[in-house]
């Protein structure tokens, strides 16, 4: 067959120039038509027009795997071939020829992996049958070989296909070995992929050689196939007639067979019966000797279990023995020291025998024994002796301790020698009996709350006695000259409030008092709380101390409260607080400290004594150790701390409210004048107060503040309205008076600066209605003649105001006659009546330039008003007039 057209050398080349660098080879190309049909629907012209492409098969080699591509490639503006789409073979599903085109030559590829389906897919049209057969047949081979995989074909008979391949294959394949010269392994892979997979399916290479030898013996060709037939049926009919001959020849045989047959079936009976009697006396052997098995085994059974069930007998019973050296120790035994080892380790042997006897370690079967039952009332008998003789002989060592302490006054703070108390000793002594109390808590948690109350009963009396002497002892040796508590009385002289004494010591010896015993309340407090084994966490970390700060106590080892032992029971080491405990703990630091805030007290009363200022510095100072108090089981000594901080707040705010009462009693004076002595001394009483402030102590003191000026200024404006008409010349001179005292503390304390500004504000409003007074005095009838005229403007026209009674110009000369004649007396008296009865000479000058001011503020206001009523009439110029006063 010649060459297709669709299929030349020129086109392949074109199409492996198109995917050059994609690494696959052409196996086939050929051109096409490409149109598009509907899904029950017309073309449309024009839309559907068939458009020229190439459709290209292309291979992949990647190993020993290869993949098989559908390449459809159209033209470019300049005739060249450029890849349009690719579809995988694998994907492949169906291969339909088209019935609508009578030709035959077009036809569609249905993939399984587009998205649409319901898209019509493209129609490819081929030039003429041959071309179509080409490409199927390359697609299906290649479908079957390289992918082993075929579509689904319709539309199409497979005979007549597989009759057009056997046809062509030869000269397709020779024409592509001359065109191609690649050689006989390029026209093996040729020749192969142009077999019709058809033909393999129908018969088989096997079938096909047998068929060949059988055609060889007969000497026939294919052509004689009617004469072979007949050979074949005459050669049949022979070998049945020769097999019923011999079936009819071999009776005697088949009699002699029967014969035989029916002998062995006797010989089978017989022996099927003797196989019966056999079977039943085997299965009577069979019962017996399973009936002798059972009984074996449940002796076997019976013995294990004997046998176990002594072993357990034998472990119980052990663990229910009570060794003689632990029920003497626990019955009987010494708490001293050398006998220590012994108690613990009976403790933990008792602790662990009832442990042993309770149901999760204990098989619940055994616990109901009568055994076990008595074993356990014995343990608990011994567990009860042992807590009660090891209760009461802590109780009894606890009292001695204090006692032997109390008893030797060296332990104390004496005449003339200050004692720092020292309780290494007491601590030493009672950790040698700390295991033993967390022995004691396993066994019966009750049994703490008497120890722990005589434990408590007994050191609270050590450390009362010892704050009670310290503090006795620390305000004995404190030198320092009392403070006068008087500070703003109206009485006392100012000298006394200047020249006060210095009373650091006061405070140095609170601060000396608290860094001497906070330190040690909290450490007896953790102490108390390990000692005693309450579940809370550590008051203070290692290597920490209680205020934050390395204090003067803390002279020891830093771990120097850790108790050495370890928790016995394994939720002993939960982290986090327990409630119940904490409450409980902080109840039993009440017992504890409860008496010693007492000494405490004593001092704050004695420090505010000797100065009441000083409560400033102790309130700072307690502040200070108030805020180092985090720890929850320190509870009672942030207590204490807060209760010293309000007692200090409480004297503070009686001497506060002793100086209120000093300013109110201002009030029963006979008239008074100039300036009040409480203003400077409170200048002076405020600066003492700045020196003392440490820390916190801000808002203590502006609350004082605050009080101490409210009730100077409340007390200023009643003293003011005694006596009405000098009350604002009072009034300016106090402000003024409290502004000079207080500058310099008012720009470095916003309180006062608030209360500066009040002042400031309070004696512009005096000044300003004194200076009033005093022009209005003088210039009374030429002031009130500017105000009718002002109301008349209101209501009439300036024009009708000159025919007013009392406003007519002969009413202006009069009134500028009396007011204006004699002015330099007039504004001399002015100045005089300013300066009578002012008792702050300093203030004299700034108040007549504000009164001048005034004055031509007025008169320019008057001028005016002239001018606008009377334009016809000359008073003295606004010019005039402040040169007047200027010479003045």
């Amino acid at each position: 067959m010649a060459k297709s057209s669709a299929d030349d050398q020129e086109l392949r080349r074109a199409c492996e120039a198109a995917i050059e660098g994609t690494k696959q080879s052409v196996v086939m190309s050929i051109r096409v038509a490409k149109s598009r049909g509907m899904w029950g629907k017309t073309h449309k012209l024009g839309r559907d027009m068939a458009k020229p492409r190439v459709l290209a098969l292309s291979v992949k080699n990647k190993g020993q795997q290869t993949k098989a591509f559908l390449r459809v490639l159209k033209y470019s503006t300049g005739g060249v071939l450029e890849p349009a789409k690719l579809y995988k073979l694998k994907h492949l599903s169906k291969v339909e020829v088209l019935t609508s085109d009578p030709s035959g030559c077009t036809f569609t590829l249905g993939f399984d992996n587009l998205r649409s389906q319901s898209v019509a897919p493209p129609q490819w049209t081929m030039r003429n049958i041959d071309d179509r057969n080409r490409l199927l047949l390359c697609i299906l081979n290649i479908c079957k070989d390289a992918l082993e995989q075929l579509p689904k074909v319709v539309g199409i008979d497979v005979v007549e296909m597989a009759l057009w391949a056997k046809e062509n294959t030869p000269a397709i394949s020779s024409q592509k070995n001359q065109q191609e010269g690649e050689g006989p392994a390029a026209a093996t892979v040729t020749e192969r992929d142009l077999k019709v997979t058809v033909e393999k399916e129908l018969v088989s290479q096997a079938e096909e050689e047998d068929m060949e030898a059988l055609l060889g013996t007969y000497v026939m060709g294919i052509g004689e196939a009617e004469a072979f037939s007949e050979r074949l049926k005459r050669e049949l009919l022979a070998l049945e007639a020769a097999n019923v001959h011999a079936i009819l020849e071999s009776e005697p045989l088949i009699d002699e067979v029967l014969q035989g047959i029916e002998s062995a079936t006797n010989c089978v009976d017989d022996m099927d019966e003797w196989l019966g009697i056999f079977n039943v006396k085997l299965r009577h052997m069979r019962e017996d000797i399973e009936s002798i098995e059972t009984r074996n085994n449940k002796l076997e059974t019976q013995s294990v279990n004997n046998k176990a069930l002594i072993e357990e007998l034998d472990k119980l019973l052990k663990g229910l023995h009570v060794p003689t050296e632990y029920a003497t120790c626990l019955t009987g035994g010494s708490f001293d020291e050398a006998r220590m080892l012994q108690n613990i380790e009976a403790c933990e042997w008792l602790a662990g025998a009832l442990r042993s006897l309770e149901v999760p370690h204990l098989d619940s079967i055994y616990a109901n024994m009568r055994a076990v039952k008595e074993k356990r009332a014995e343990l608990e008998k011994l567990k009860a002796t042992f807590v009660r003789r090891a209760s009461e002989f802590l109780r009894n060592y606890f009292a001695s301790l204090v006692d032997f302490m109390i008893s030797d006054k060296s332990y104390f703070s004496q005449r003339g020698q200050l004692k720092r108390p020292d309780h290494a000793d007491l601590r030493y002594k009672c950790r040698t009996y700390a295991r033993l109390l967390q022995h004691l808590k396993t066994l019966d948690k009750n049994c703490l709350g008497p120890l722990r109350k005589a434990y408590c009963s007994s050191l609270n009396l050590l450390l009362r006695r010892e704050a009670r002497e310290f503090a006795n002892e620390l305000r004995a040796s404190t030198k320092a000259s009392k403070n006068p508590t008087v500070w703003l009385e109206a009485s006392t002289g100012s000298g006394q409030n200047m020249n006060a004494a210095d009373t650091s010591t006061v405070s140095e010896a609170y601060s000396k008092m608290l860094t001497i015993f906070i330190p040690l309340l909290v450490d007896e407090s953790s102490f108390f709380a390990h000692f005693m084994c309450f579940e809370v966490p550590a008051l203070v970390p290692p290597g920490g101390t209680a205020n934050g700060d390395k204090s003067e106590y803390d002279d020891d080892d830093p771990n120097d409260d850790d108790l050495g032992i370890m928790d016995i029971d394994d939720n002993d080491s939960k982290a986090g607080k327990q409630t119940g405990e904490l409450a409980a703990l902080n109840e039993s630091l009440q017992d504890l400290l409860d008496g010693i805030q007492e000494d405490f007290y004593a001092v704050v009363d004695w420090a505010y004594k000797i100065d009441p200022l000083r409560c400033i510095s102790m309130h700072g100072i307690t502040e200070r150790y108030l805020s180092g108090q985090k720890a929850d089981a320190a509870g009672f000594v942030r207590l204490l701390l807060g209760d010293l901080e309000s007692r200090v707040s409480m004297q503070f705010s009686r001497f506060v409210d002793e100086a209120c009462h000093q300013i109110e009693r201002n009030e029963r004076n006979v008239r008074q004048m100039g300036v009040l002595s409480y203003i400077p001394r409170f200048a002076t009483l405020a600066t003492r107060m700045e020196q003392y402030i440490q820390g916190q102590s801000r808002d203590l003191v502006d609350q004082a503040y605050t009080k101490f000026v409210s009730i100077m200024f409340v007390t200023l404006e009643k003293i003011a309205q005694t006596d009405p008409k000098y009350s604002d010349l009072f009034l300016l001179e106090n402000y003024a008076a409290f502004q000079n005292s207080l500058y310099d503390l008012a720009n470095v304390v916003p309180t006062l600066a608030k209360f500066y500004h009040q002042a400031s504000e309070a004696y512009e409003q005096a000044c300003t209605r004194h200076i009033s007074m005093i022009i209005y005095a003088q210039f009374e009838r030429l002031f009130q003649f500017a105000k009718k005229i002002e109301d008349l403007m209101y209501t009439i026209a300036p024009e009708e105001i000159p025919f007013q009674l009392g406003l007519s110009k002969v009413d202006l000369r009069k009134m500028l006659k009396y007011s204006l004649s004699g002015l330099d007396k007039s504004i001399s008296a002015m100045y005089k009546k300013l300066q009578k009865n002012m008792t702050s000479e300093e203030l004299l000058p700034s108040l007549w330039d504000k009164c001048k001011k005034e004055f031509l503020d007025k008169y320019e206001s008057f001028a005016q008003l002239v001018n606008k009523i009377y334009p016809t009439e000359t008073i003295p110029t606004v010019t005039e007039m402040r040169e007047l006063l200027a010479n003045m």
